[in-house]
């Protein structure tokens, strides 16, 4: 790396529109969408689409709601004019659907253009030729002159080409590539010789795309520039300014958005942004940032998953899984305090009760794409009581007390440290069992109890426990069942326990619903310890709970033997 990169690189050149309005603009609507998938997409893949997969992705587009696509490059090949012709002719294209093509400013490709879409109810014809001072300094060696007399012969002969088929509604498009990196007065004189060839309309408008075919500036230059092209261009109203950003600078996404601020009515990209070097502009971010300010982006993305994955199939490229709103790990916090604000957020949004989305690290809904909440919050080493919590709660029903989550925490950090990767809820469920839920071989089992209440309100607990494999009778009496079970315990193996806290909840509902109970009992030591019981029977729950913090002091005792 250069020490002064200023010896070799230029800063891109200020545009002087000191009363720039476009800082000021509120995006209120989406702009008119184009899908560049099967030209610029496709011609960025290591392996082309096949006509199976570009149909596929084709029936996607239309699924999603696109409106204009741009299917392919005629003149490049056989398997893109077929595809292109089969498509128009075997009436595959919905009536309110443009499709679109893509040429160079030649006639015989400009004619095998035309020829690929014949039979269309309505298409674009697209063509471009480069404009700016490296391309005409160093690729063409033409002069300004030269250079628009390139575009004028061109787009006089689309008209041309266009009058030869008067059964379909042809309409227009120009690009002036590399316009981003061009001078603007003189992008601004090519696109006017082009209008005074097509001689548009309002109601038969001429698309002039501004491109940053290679980004090279921050995106409020790109933003200055498409303002003060539609502040000169004549014919406002007979001409529909569209814009092509690429992401050369990582920032094609803001581009776009400031161009439509700027003026823009169309945006032209890919879906995840595929395309040459680091890709075109993304309208999937697009239409769902739109999405989270209140605005309809006009494109149906509610199964996001099915999106994802067609488009994996058919450019055989991966969808990175933090890629904006659609990556498989985006709405997932494994943080601990991500999840505890976002679980939260959850339990305030349900209290709410009201349309407005407000939980905190979601800015979009992951219902709104298809997505279910279970995947939200997943566990491994960096995750925390939260969202620990909120998994049990989610795939079992347990609400645990908070005191409760931090001392189960421990237990799931040991785990996923021992195991060194993602803890699935079965992993999670399995540590609890293994914690909190005695088995047979736990060192205090409970056989059987009966609990009965005195004419004086005291309750007596009798029942038979199996303690380290010998069964035993018990018995005790207290004020309530609790205290009546931990005055029986006091005799078992020196157990000495006080009640902190208890808490019991509902699991389900109707016949099949099951009570979970949830102490906390305090040692003579001063030793927090946490039991839980579940059962049909909510006395039942509790004496299992108080029986599960028991044998917590009894692992102890054994571990420390």
């Amino acid at each position: 790396m250069l020490p002064d990169p200023s010896v070799k690189y230029r800063p891109f050149p200020q545009v002087d529109l000191p009363d720039r309005t476009w800082p000021s603009r509120t995006i209120t609507r989406a702009p008119r969408w184009l899908s560049t998938d099967l030209r610029d997409g496709n011609q960025a893949l290591i392996d082309p689409m096949n006509a199976e997969k570009k149909q596929r992705f084709f029936d996607l587009l239309i699924a999603i709601g696109l409106k204009e696509i741009e299917v392919g490059f005629p003149s490049a090949g056989s398997t893109e004019f077929d595809f292109i012709q089969t498509l128009v002719r075997s009436g595959g294209v919905p009536e309110d659907v443009t499709v679109q093509v893509l040429t160079q400013a030649r006639n015989d490709l400009i004619d095998r253009s035309f020829e690929s879409l014949e039979g269309a109810h309505r298409a674009v014809v697209h063509m471009y030729n480069a404009v700016s001072p490296a391309w005409r300094r160093i690729v063409f060696g033409m002069d300004r002159a030269e250079v628009k007399d390139i575009a004028v012969r061109g787009m006089s002969r689309m008209r041309e080409q266009a009058e030869r088929r008067p059964d379909t509604d042809w309409r227009y498009e120009y690009s002036p590539e590399t316009f981003s990196t061009a001078e603007l007065d003189f992008s601004l004189e090519v696109c006017e010789a082009v209008i005074a060839v097509i001689e548009p309309s309002p109601e038969k408008p001429l698309i002039i795309n501004l491109p940053a075919t290679v980004e090279a500036s921050t995106p409020n230059i790109f933003a200055d520039q498409v303002e003060w092209f539609c502040r000169n261009i004549s014919r406002r109203d007979s001409v529909v300014i569209s814009v092509h950003p690429h992401n050369d600078r990582g920032t094609g996404v803001a581009a776009a958005e400031l161009a439509v601020m700027a003026g823009a009515d169309r945006v032209e990209g890919c879906l995840f942004g595929n395309g040459e070097r680091t890709g075109n502009v993304d309208l999937v971010t697009l239409a769902l940032n739109l999405h989270t300010q209140g605005v309809d982006g006009g494109l149906d993305f509610s199964d996001m998953d099915t999106v994802v994955s067609t488009v994996e199939h058919c450019n055989a490229l991966p969808v990175h899984p933090r890629h904006p709103y659609a990556g498989e790990l985006v709405f997932t916090a494994f943080s601990g305090s991500h999840q505890d604000a976002i679980r939260k957020g959850f339990t305030a949004q349900a209290a709410r009760n009201d349309q407005i989305w407000d939980v905190p690290y979601l800015p979009i809904d992951p219902a709104d794409l298809g997505r279910s909440y279970e995947a939200v919050i997943r566990v491994n080493s960096q995750s925390g009581k939260g969202g620990i919590a909120w998994v049990l709660e989610k795939d079992q029903g347990l609400k645990l007390p908070k005191a409760m989550q931090a001392d189960f925490s421990r237990h799931v950090q040991i785990q996923a440290d021992a195991l060194g990767r993602e803890l699935s809820g079965e992993d999670i469920w399995a540590t609890f069992r293994s914690v909190y839920v005695p088995t047979s071989a736990a060192p205090l089992v409970l056989v059987d109890y009966e609990g009965r209440a005195t004419p004086s309100g005291e309750r007596h607990f009798s029942g038979r426990i199996r303690l380290h494999g010998q069964e035993r009778t018990v018995a005790g009496k207290g004020n309530g069942l609790l205290s009546s079970v931990l005055n029986a315990l006091g005799d078992v193996d020196d157990l000495d326990l006080d009640i902190v806290s208890y808490e019991e909840h509902a699991i389900g509902v109707g016949a099949d619903a099951r009570a979970a109970a949830y102490v906390e009992c305090r040692t003579p030591a001063g030793r927090s310890v946490f039991g839980v019981g579940i059962d049909t029977d909510v006395g039942a729950a509790s004496v299992k709970a108080l029986l599960s913090a028991a044998n917590q002091v009894i692992a102890t005792r054994i571990v420390a033997a």
